[in-house]
């Protein structure tokens, strides 16, 4: 369950990255590109991934 939830983070990170430069206008070639709502969802889905890291990579006692 650890290695499959740091997957899904890593993923997370990368897709909310991609998203939110897009949504700034900073990649451009995409139908996303320039439109607020794609940085704030990117943003979101950074933040989703980091809390999937976190809680992934706690030791357990």
């Amino acid at each position: 369950m650890r290695i499959a939830s740091t997957v899904v983070g890593v993923l997370c990170l990368l897709v909310g990255c991609v998203w939110f430069l897009q949504g700034i206008n900073v990649l451009p070639g995409s139908f996303m590109t320039g439109q607020t709502k794609w940085a704030v969802y990117g943003g979101l889905l950074f933040i989703v991934g980091l809390g999937l890291l976190v809680v992934a990579r706690r030791r357990r006692v």
